[in-house]
């Protein structure tokens, strides 16, 4: 079988691939990301994760019989970008922003077979409804660390699960990789199975 490899350090990708049973390594792209200007958030995130992804393919042999997985995640409102907060009241100008509205987050996917370069690019994007945070609540919650190193500064599956009202879409795609249709491409375009 091909060796998989996980083009991410995010702890919450290597668990969801952990839970399919999939056996990979993590070889994570430490290249500074540089965002396109003009590009919609799903093109954004289609980009990045190619680059993540060819970044990591340009480090392995020719001959290394291996299908890369990288992804990117972004937070959008309207459509601007919200990236990883720079500081604390970066995190708050960006809970405010997201506070009794819906945002959209985006996930894209690169996969790419080292030998041949076959590959699939794709994203996800899931609608996510927030309840109206007081400004005690937003204060807490950056308090709490979890805003940090996330895009959009919450994560939901942890704390910030508290102000999810409902949410469109894939849940996984939200935490940082859309299991579903990683693993249809996984499936019909890698010939990777699960079962």
């Amino acid at each position: 079988m091909k060796k998989i490899i996980l083009a991410s350090n995010s702890p919450r990708r290597r668990e969801l691939l952990l839970a399919l049973g999939l056996e990979f390594e993590i070889i994570p792209d430490n290249t500074p990301e540089i965002m396109e200007k003009g590009l919609s958030p799903c093109e954004t995130v289609k980009s990045l994760a190619k680059f993540k992804g060819e970044n990591i393919r340009k480090t392995l042999s020719c001959d290394a019989d291996a299908v890369i997985i990288s992804a990117d995640t972004v937070v959008a409102i309207n459509n601007m970008i919200l990236g990883k907060p720079k500081d604390y009241d970066d995190a708050e100008k960006m809970l405010k922003m997201l506070s009794g509205n819906m945002h959209c987050v985006y996930t894209g996917v690169y996969v790419v077979e080292n030998i041949s370069g076959k590959s699939a690019n794709f994203y996800e994007k899931t609608e996510v409804f927030f309840k109206n945070l007081d400004i005690n609540e937003i204060k807490d919650y950056i308090n709490t660390g979890e805003p940090m190193d996330k895009a959009g500064a919450y994560g939901i599956q942890n704390f910030g699960s508290l102000f999810v009202e409902k949410l469109q879409g894939d849940y996984f795609n939200v935490v940082g990789l859309p299991v579903c249709e990683l693993g249809k491409v996984l499936n019909k375009d890698f010939g990777i199975k699960f079962f």
